[in-house]
């Protein structure tokens, strides 16, 4: 069908069947569920019980007819955006970890202070996962951003002694390029044509940005969670450009336990239908799947403690007979929270940003690989015998499942545990030798003894990591469940706790 057609076209040929049979497969199960339903309807006296009614699928439908009905010419997907921003276009080409190419790149940011004459009091702030550079109002942008009581006169990132920057990262949705974004080599939006990203690609980007701005040393690197993350990877990659670093809920490597929470919220955004491999852009947003990641991820932001002490088991309406739909006041709650979130965030532009946090790993050895990997690419692109990378295309399914292995020894002693003769305690010697950068740096790191998703023992590996590589101004504090119960989410909720460490550290 496809034989005589370049490869882009047979691309778009098989996406065009794709949607085709998406669409099939759509109609075929609204008109066999509608069928049954209506069966039972009209002949309830075959049935032993009333049908079961589903409001919660009534209000995807709904609101996948809702969006069905947009107009064609702007298109169903929606225009993500949190307000006025400032924007950094770099017409220099940006060459990926894992061998794609930005030919060009936009970053969103917005700050807030007085930049100093000799330009050393800017404080460069990573975002989560999901967040935009808005993490303050501003005169063009009143709505409260996500650190808002964190950031101001006299607040623990004080305007009036810093020039604090947030940027979108590249690979989101909120003006910095990413999938969403229109490809320049086509018109046409990159969609899941993206490159690979890493943490390191992002914080890079930023540094286009600092360049920009004449700022050759940041007085600090400030982040929470994915941005707690970046600010260890900015040290390791420009120590000599930053003074200070506070790494909050973060990690020096992704985990399995946080790597399988990720996956399983990529997995359900792209078995729904609507993400058509990517290419939603002109038709409906896979708004399901999203919603039902977004749940997955919630479960992972708070403690299990603290949901007992406002939800219990209470149910919505005890007077009700239960119900497969969001039945307990806890399943109200995450419902609530994949409905409001599912066409906030660009979906691929989850399945992107997710998986650089993966990547994640400052040990020496993937440092290494890395550094040969981009040199390989250089020569390559230098010569012009590539124009991205391949990588995408080249992966195959093992042909037999994992199996259990025998244990391999941890670098972290379980809590609680006695200390086994044939377990290694303390960091592993290769995230030693990679995180040696930092060892002249004062850097502040902070965990919450109630996160699950990045549990208290990865801040500790942190800090036992520096002190093993030679650095003495190491700063951990880790906060009990008798201080906190907000789990992941403390960063954002505990202005006394974190922000007030935080505002003394960067004094």
């Amino acid at each position: 069908m496809y034989a005589n057609q370049p490869i882009g076209e047979q691309a778009h040929g098989v996406l065009r069947a794709f949607r085709r049979l998406a669409q099939c497969r759509s109609v075929h199960l609204h008109s066999r569920r509608g069928a049954h339903s209506a069966a039972v309807r009209e002949n309830p006296q075959d049935s032993s019980n009333p049908a079961m009614s589903f409001p919660c699928l009534d209000a995807q439908d709904a609101r996948t007819a809702t969006l069905s009905t947009r107009s064609l010419n702007s298109g169903p997907e929606p225009s993500y955006t949190t307000g006025h921003h400032e924007n950094f276009h770099c017409k220099d080409a940006l060459l990926l970890d894992w061998g794609g190419t930005l030919p060009e790149f936009d970053i969103a940011y917005e700050t807030w202070g007085t930049l100093n004459s000799n330009k050393s009091n800017a404080i460069l702030l990573h975002t989560g996962l999901s967040a935009s550079s808005h993490a303050h109002s501003t005169p063009s942008n009143p709505k409260n951003g996500w650190w808002e009581k964190f950031i101001g006169p006299g607040a623990p990132l004080d305007t009036n002694k810093y020039y604090i920057i947030c940027t979108n990262v590249i690979g989101g949705c909120y003006g910095s390029t990413g999938p969403s974004t229109i490809d320049p080599s086509d018109g046409k939006r990159y969609a899941t044509r993206f490159p690979i990203l890493t943490m390191e690609d992002m914080v890079r980007a930023q540094f286009r940005l600092l360049d920009s701005l004449g700022i050759q040393k940041l007085h600090a690197s400030v982040g929470s969670s994915m941005g707690g993350m970046q600010s260890l990877a900015a040290g390791v990659l420009f120590p000599e450009r930053i003074g200070r670093i506070v790494s909050i809920s973060g990690c020096a490597r992704s985990h399995p336990y946080s790597i399988a929470m990720r996956h399983t919220q990529r997995q359900v955004l792209m078995m729904d239908p609507n993400w058509q491999r990517g290419f939603y852009y002109d038709s409906i947003p896979p708004h399901s799947g999203m919603k039902l990641a977004r749940e997955i991820a919630t479960v992972t932001y708070r403690s299990g403690p603290e949901w007992e002490k406002r939800f219990g088991r209470k149910r919505a309406d005890p007077r009700k007979q239960p119900a497969l739909c969001p039945d307990f006041l806890i399943e109200t709650y995450l419902d609530h929270a994949g409905e409001k979130f599912c066409l906030e965030y660009d979906p691929n532009s989850l399945l992107y940003v997710s998986k650089a946090m993966d990547l994640f790993d400052l040990g020496y050895s993937n440092q290494t690989e890395t550094r040969t990997r981009r040199e390989q690419f250089a020569t390559k692109l230098s010569k012009g015998q590539v124009g991205s990378s391949d990588a995408s295309c080249s992966l195959t399914l093992p042909d037999q499942p994992y199996e259990e292995q025998p244990s391999v020894t941890s670098s972290v002693t379980p809590m609680n545990e006695p200390t086994a003769a044939n377990v290694t305690t303390g960091p592993p010697e290769d995230l030693v030798l990679g995180m040696a950068p930092l060892k002249d740096h004062s850097v502040l790191v902070m965990g919450v003894a109630s996160d699950i998703l990045f549990p208290a023992w990865q801040q500790r590996e942190i800090a036992e990591t520096l002190l093993a590589a030679g650095n003495k101004q190491v700063e951990h504090v880790e906060l009990g469940e008798d201080v906190s119960l907000f789990g992941h989410d403390t960063f954002l909720l505990d202005l006394e706790n974190i922000g007030g460490r935080v505002g003394k550290f960067l004094d």
